[in-house]
């Protein structure tokens, strides 16, 4: 079985949706340290425009719309879009925040040269192949604006889990229902070729601790 496999991404997607419906706004309200960070450094840049991948049930997305920028969060549980946009609602930010429920296996349903920032909060390292992942990133530059910046977020092959649970091939392994595809060094510097790779930063998260990199790479030419 690799990445790829149908089966999985469907099975995935099932569990994503049944764990939202039992566990509403499971990550709570506060923002990741991961979308503080990436915050300033859009702003940094003038950006006005985010789109979040990954969103689920928003409490980056509302980080966002709170510090000023236009969002567009997609994520392809219609569960956690709705608990999103009720909470956004909630909190005053319908009107800068607008929701797609968009499975990033299938291009992104904007227009080249879109966004300002796209931001994604372990999206990447979800039940997704090598060449899906290649092919995100791709449409990840096509809809950035030629300013544009790119902050992800992934668990890497340092991390605990990493060749434990469940082996789907690829580097992804399943634990406790959720299967998560580990990334190499190597694979964040071949992702960036022909970006410019601007921060490898690694940190942790969660209990275990879960541990990542925020990487920062904008489109060619910026300083």
């Amino acid at each position: 079985m690799t990445g790829d496999d149908p089966d999985l991404a469907g099975a995935q997607r099932a569990h994503w949706q049944a764990t939202y419906d039992t566990h509403p706004g499971m990550y709570g309200t506060e923002p990741s340290a991961a979308a503080v960070a990436a915050a300033a450094t859009f702003a940094a840049h003038g950006a006005t425009t985010v789109l979040e991948l990954g969103a689920g049930h928003g409490r980056d997305a509302r980080y966002f719309a709170r510090s000023g920028f236009e969002v567009h969060a997609g994520d392809f549980s219609a569960v956690a879009l709705a608990q999103l946009a009720h909470a956004a609602a909630a909190d005053g930010l319908a009107d800068k925040i607008t929701t797609v429920e968009h499975d990033v296996r299938q291009p992104l349903p904007y227009p080249a040269d879109t966004f300002d920032a796209v931001y994604a909060h372990m999206l990447l390292c979800m039940a997704l192949s090598t060449p899906e992942i290649h092919a995100l990133v791709t449409d990840v530059e096509r809809v950035l604006k030629p300013t544009g910046h790119f902050v992800y977020t992934v668990r890497h092959t340092g991390d605990a889990h990493y060749g434990h649970g469940v082996a789907h091939g690829d580097d992804i392994y399943e634990h406790g229902g959720f299967a998560v595809h580990f990334f190499s060094r190597r694979l964040v510097d071949d992702l960036a070729r022909g970006w410019d790779l601007l921060a490898v930063h690694p940190f942790e998260e969660g209990e275990l601790p879960r541990r990542l990199w925020r990487v920062t790479q904008a489109r060619p030419g910026r300083p």
